[in-house]
């Protein structure tokens, strides 16, 4: 899904970081049917932060342009950028940059935007990610910057699919890396849950944020991300639960043309 707008998102900052950038693809790799990895080289990156999100630009033969944001999937590293897109139906950016975009080819890309839901890897408080869908992309680049920082704040994550095979870098989150602690990882399945998974299949609930996130007096930053209606619950019942609105994060995701 393409990122919706939202308070708190910067749009300003250095001047450099705003410009359009030319982006080569060097690989990509399928999550799920409907969406890839895609890593790009981009000499003149600046940097960026876990948790912000660049805006991608096509441009046609006949000059017609059309850009969406999409959430940086990875740490900073060197020029190397990941992004980490859905298919949406009818989506034309997302389409091609899913099923038509060849290694070798060129996009361009503007950023890193964003500074309000980021993780940096000085923070050492515990720190509870909860996912819905294709919104485990930012949260995964704050995982993989903790362990690339080889930070040892205590993470957990909740992660709310339809199936298992809607899960994206599943591989990567059910065998997390033991030499940093790896990190707690807990599955909601809303529709198909694999055979002998002890929760039974439905939406996320309160409960399950008790049973695998942090308790409110630990005063953990909560980082919450997916479709409007999944974040408004989720960050509705973290507050419920005690937790302070000032360290509750929150991204939304919703159509917007793909």
């Amino acid at each position: 899904m393409a990122r919706a707008a939202v308070p708190g998102r910067l749009t300003g900052g250095p001047a450099g970081r705003l410009a359009w950038r030319r982006a080569t693809l060097l690989e990509a790799r399928r999550e799920t049917a409907l969406a890839v990895t895609l890593v790009f080289d981009i000499p003149d990156w600046p940097g960026h932060l876990a948790g912000q999100h660049v805006d991608v630009r096509l441009t046609a033969d006949d000059g017609y342009t059309a850009q969406r944001s999409y959430s940086l999937a990875g740490p900073a590293d060197g020029g190397r950028v990941e992004l980490a897109v859905q298919q949406v139906d009818g989506g034309e950016v997302s389409g091609y940059l899913v099923d038509g975009l060849t290694v070798g080819e060129q996009v361009e890309v503007r950023g890193p935007v964003g500074g309000w839901f980021v993780w940096r890897p000085a923070a050492v408080e515990p720190v509870l990610l909860v996912a819905g869908g294709s919104g485990i992309v930012p949260l995964m680049a704050m995982i993989r910057a903790r362990r690339a920082a080889r930070s040892r704040a205590p993470f957990r994550l909740i992660y709310s699919v339809r199936t298992p095979a809607d899960a994206f870098f599943a591989h990567e989150l059910r065998f997390p890396p033991v030499a940093d602690g790896g990190v707690e990882v807990a599955w909601v399945h809303t529709r198909e849950a694999p055979p002998g998974y002890p929760r039974p299949v439905g939406r996320i609930r309160p409960p399950d944020l008790a049973r695998h996130g942090w308790p409110a007096d630990l005063d953990p930053s909560c980082f919450v991300c997916g479709p409007t209606a999944f974040v408004e619950a989720v960050a509705g019942w973290l507050v419920d639960a005690g937790h302070d609105p000032d360290r509750i994060r929150t991204e939304r995701f919703g159509p917007s043309g793909g």
